[in-house]
C-alpha cells in the first residue's frame, strides 16, 4: 500500500512571491506589450490552466518584474485568497501572488494544485484579519500536505486532469460558439450585410425601416435588490455581478438567503427564463441569459425583460458586443467604484432593426446559444464528478 506523509509547500518545490513595483492605476507606463501579468482576478477566473489574461507587459514592465515560467502554479495570497491556476504560457505577476516551481523528484504540480483546492476553504479562514484579508508565505508554509510518492501524484493527477482536460475542451467550445454569434452580429447589424441588404434603401444611415430606440423604449428594465439579506447556511442563492461569468451564473460564487428574503426580493426583481443579467457595480459589464430552472434572487445587477427570445436574443448580442462593452467601460472610467446606473441603461440608444430581420437572426443565434448552454451543463456535470471523486483520491482513501 501506498505511503502517504505529511509535508510543508516549500518541501514539495520552490516558493516565492512574484514581482511588481507599485504604480498608480493611471500611470500606464509599464503596459501593453508582449509579455501576459496575471492578476489575482485572472487565476480565480481560471479553471485549472491559466491561458487567459488582462493586461501585458512592455519591456519595461518586464524589467521591474519577472518572468515565470509555464508551469508555474499560480497561488493568490491578497484580493482572492488561495486561489489556483497552472501557467500555460510564460508570464509576470506581481506579489498578491506566489509562484510554485515543483522539485523535479517530490512533486507533480497537478497533484499541488488540488492539494490547494482541497485546503482552500480553512486557507481562506486563516486570512481573515482586522482590516483586509492576508495571507501571507508565512501562513502558507504551516499548512501541511498529505502527498504519496511521485507516482501515485502523477496516477491521480492523470484521473483528475482528465475531467479538466475535458472541461477546458467544452470550455473552448463555448467560446468559439459565443465568438460565432458575435460575429453574425456584427457581419448583419454593424457591417450591415443582413439579408437582401443590396436591395435596401439607406436613410440618414440606417437601413429604411430600421429604427433607433432607447432601451427602455425596447423592453422593460430594471435592477436587482439594494438590500443586502443576511447569509443563511440553507436557502435561496443570491446572485451578484461577480456570479455571472463567461455568459452562465456560477451558482458556487453565490451565498444563500432565506426563503422570507427571497420571496421579498422576488416581488421587486423577480426573474424569467429569456431574462438577461447585466453587472453594472464593481466588475461591469458581465452578461447572461437567464434559464430560470431553479430559484434564486440577483442584487448589483441590471435585469433586461424582452417580449420574447426574439427580442431576447438581439439584446444580449448588442451588450456583449465588444463596441457596447467599450461604451459601458467608458461610462465607469473616473470613478471610485466601477458603476454603471439604471438612468444610463434606460436611455441607452439602441438600433432596432425590423421584426422580420430579427426573427432571422435569432433563429441561427438561438441554435448557437442552445448548444453552448448544452456544453455548459456538461462542464457542470464533470465537475461534480471530478469534486466527488477529488476526496476520496487525494486522501489515500481510494487506490489507483
Amino acid at each position: 500500500m501506498t505511503k502517504w506523509e505529511e509535508k510543508r509547500i516549500n518541501e514539495l518545490g520552490q516558493v516565492s512571491r512574484g514581482r511588481s513595483r507599485h504604480r498608480p492605476r493611471d500611470d500606464k507606463s509599464l503596459y501593453g506589450g508582449q509579455y501576459p501579468f496575471i492578476q489575482t482576478g485572472d487565476v480565480k477566473a481560471a479553471e485549472f490552466y491559466l491561458n487567459s489574461y488582462s493586461q501585458t507587459y512592455n519591456e519595461k514592465g518586464l524589467a521591474q518584474s519577472k518572468l515565470w515560467n509555464k508551469g508555474t502554479l499560480c497561488i493568490t495570497i491578497a484580493a482572492n485568497i488561495a486561489e489556483t491556476a497552472i501557467l500555460k504560457m510564460d508570464a509576470c505577476f506581481p506579489d498578491s501572488i506566489v509562484g510554485f516551481i515543483p522539485f523535479e523528484k517530490e512533486s507533480d504540480v497537478r497533484f499541488v494544485k488540488y492539494s490547494f483546492d482541497m485546503l482552500k476553504k480553512e486557507m481562506q479562514l486563516a486570512s481573515l484579519g482586522a482590516t483586509q484579508d492576508n495571507f501571507s508565505v508565512e501562513k502558507m508554509l504551516k499548512f501541511k500536505f498529505i502527498v504519496p510518492d511521485l507516482p501515485t501524484q502523477e496516477r491521480i493527477a492523470d484521473i483528475l486532469s482528465a475531467y479538466n482536460d475535458l472541461i477546458e475542451n467544452n470550455t473552448h467550445r463555448i467560446e468559439l460558439l459565443e465568438k460565432a454569434a458575435q460575429d453574425l452580429y456584427k457581419e448583419w447589424f454593424v457591417r450591415f450585410r443582413f439579408p437582401n441588404h443590396e436591395n435596401t434603401k439607406f436613410v440618414n444611415g440606417l437601413p429604411e425601416g430600421w429604427e433607433v430606440k432607447r432601451l427602455g423604449e425596447y423592453c422593460h428594465v430594471t435592477d436587482g435588490t439594494h438590500d443586502t439579506p443576511k447569509p443563511t447556511d440553507v436557502g435561496v442563492p443570491l446572485v451578484t455581478g461577480r456570479c455571472i461569468n463567461s455568459g452562465f451564473v456560477d451558482f458556487n460564487s453565490a451565498y444563500l438567503i432565506s426563503e422570507v428574503d427571497h420571496e421579498k426580493i422576488k416581488k421587486r426583481s423577480g426573474l424569467a427564463t429569456g431574462d438577461i443579467l447585466f453587472s453594472n457595480i464593481g466588475t461591469v459589464g458581465n452578461t447572461c441569459l437567464v434559464d430560470y430552472s431553479r430559484e434564486y434572487s440577483v442584487k448589483n445587477v441590471i435585469i433586461f425583460k424582452p417580449q420574447d427570445d426574439i427580442q431576447s436574443n438581439y439584446l444580449y448580442c448588442l451588450l456583449t458586443n465588444s463596441t457596447s462593452q467599450e461604451i459601458f467601460s467608458a461610462q465607469t472610467n473616473g470613478a471610485s467604484q466601477q458603476f454603471v446606473g439604471l438612468t444610463f441603461m434606460r436611455r441607452f440608444k439602441i438600433m432596432v432593426p425590423p421584426k422580420e430581420i430579427l426573427k432571422s437572426f435569432s433563429q441561427i443565434v438561438n441554435n448557437l446559444l442552445d448548444f453552448k448552454k448544452q456544453l455548459n451543463t456538461k462542464n457542470q456535470n464533470l465537475k461534480k464528478q471530478r469534486d466527488l471523486l477529488l476526496p476520496r483520491l487525494m486522501s489515500g482513501k481510494l487506490e489507483v
